[in-house]
């Protein structure tokens, strides 16, 4: 995938102002297909719960992957802690994120005494299943994912590390693969973009088990988002900078709608994008939640 292109995004807040008194009076909706999936959703409500309740709770990685959230959340009590740290803990409590976890975390767990509040996405879970079931009857497990992203960690730890990850056909040596493989995807990946590894890897002789673990709640985003953005002037779009679904789908903006820019929060934006009148989208991705998206409509509405 290209590189997708960040404006630069100023900390001088006068910067981002027009000095003139005109106001630009844009027109700005809010794309209501877009922010938590539902994996993200039933993930941030259990750790508000628990945070209501006891002001306390330990998350294992960022529990999405927006910064802006992220701070709400710690704000609360939300305490963000590696694996590493994981090792340290005893007799307490943790949040497993959507992303899910590999054997290797629930092993340390009973070994630690710690308390596991899994918030696994289901859609995650029953891929770790799938995965786990195939590799005990075929060993040759190929999935289409991102090296080290958290939810392909989990899903590598079904195979004793023993499947192969792969971004690109370009990782592979086609000509020396085995000849039968079982292919599986992070579950935010493209489907066309799979679909086309399917091709190309059939052309090669090579037998695929074909197994689309293709979140449609995220890869129905594409069409969606095409269809948004071409219906305004300018989009912007709003996502952490290490969400690898919103780098993704950011690209699908841009193609759609080449005056699209991509901000991680109020800050970033800059009136000089826009012009008199013209009409705003604002969409994020599946780690972007509403109430940034509403804020930054309530921004770009003040220019």
């Amino acid at each position: 995938m290209t590189a997708y292109p960040i404006p630069p995004a100023s900390k001088n807040s006068k910067i981002n102002r027009r000095t003139s008194a005109t106001r630009l009076h844009l027109r700005v909706e809010i794309d209501q297909q877009s922010g938590f999936c539902f994996g993200v959703v039933y993930a941030i409500e259990m750790a508000e719960e628990i945070l209501d309740r006891e002001g306390r709770l330990y998350c294992l990685g960022d529990i999405v992957h927006n910064d802006e959230e992220v701070a709400r959340l710690e704000k609360k009590g939300l305490k963000i802690i590696d694996h590493d740290e994981l090792t340290q803990l005893r007799n307490t409590r943790v949040l497993i994120r959507a992303h899910g976890e590999p054997p290797s975390t629930y092993k340390l767990a009973l070994e630690n005494n710690l308390e596991l509040i899994d918030a696994s996405c289901p859609v995650v879970l029953k891929l770790q299943n799938r995965i786990r079931n195939t590799f005990d009857k075929e060993p040759n497990v190929f999935i289409y994912g991102k090296q080290g992203h958290a939810e392909v960690l989990g899903l590598l730890g079904q195979t004793n590390g023993k499947a192969t990850v792969f971004q690109s056909l370009d990782e592979l040596d086609l000509d020396r693969i085995p000849r039968k493989i079982s292919l599986y995807s992070q579950t935010t990946k493209s489907t066309e973009s799979f679909y086309k590894i399917h091709k190309t890897l059939t052309e090669k002789g090579i037998e695929v088990d074909l197994n689309d673990t293709i979140c449609r709640q995220v890869s129905n985003r594409d069409a969606e988002l095409r269809r948004f953005a071409g219906q305004f002037d300018a989009i912007v779009f709003v996502s952490g900078l290490k969400s690898s679904n919103g780098k993704v789908l950011y690209q699908v903006c841009k193609e759609s709608n080449p005056n699209s820019y991509f901000v991680s929060c109020k800050a970033d934006l800059d009136a000089s994008w826009f012009k008199a009148g013209q009409s705003v989208g604002v969409c994020g991705a599946t780690s972007t939640p509403m109430w940034l998206m509403e804020e930054i409509q309530s921004q770009l509405q003040s220019f």
